[in-house]
């Protein structure tokens, strides 16, 4: 009887700890294809409307790819000047809060094991 007690009270804890640190990994590899896929998108548009919006959609297909909520996940695009200007190097940074597993089917309980982030460059080309 004590083994099992103890069994349950060592690997219950266990048993969480490797799926937070599954669900935060595979975070981790949502933004980092979602800041590289949004970067490149990003370059290849006519206008910056436009651009925005390809790189808003690259990102939220990633993370959703990844089994998370794109609602939970933010893009931030900087340039170093205009930013379809050939030549001009173009960040694109992605945050992406990864809940706790089997918390979020709780109602009213939004707990977030960590905050991801990962940031892409690509400069624009001179030809389209």
């Amino acid at each position: 009887m004590e083994f099992v007690f103890l069994v349950v009270l060592l690997m219950v804890p266990v048993a969480y700890l490797i799926l937070t640190v599954g669900q935060l990994q595979g975070g981790a590899y949502a933004v980092v294809g979602a800041a590289d896929q949004a970067a490149k998108v990003y370059v290849l548009q006519g206008d910056e409307a436009s651009a925005r919006m390809a790189a808003e959609q690259a990102v939220a297909m990633a993370v959703t790819d990844m089994g998370y909520d794109p609602s939970k996940a933010a893009l931030t695009v900087t340039c170093d000047g205009g930013c379809l200007t050939p030549g001009t190097m173009v960040r694109t940074r992605v945050t992406l809060r990864v809940e706790l597993p089997l918390v979020s089917a709780l109602p009213g309980v939004n707990l977030t094991a960590a905050t991801v982030d990962s940031t892409a460059t690509q400069k624009v080309g001179r030809f389209k």
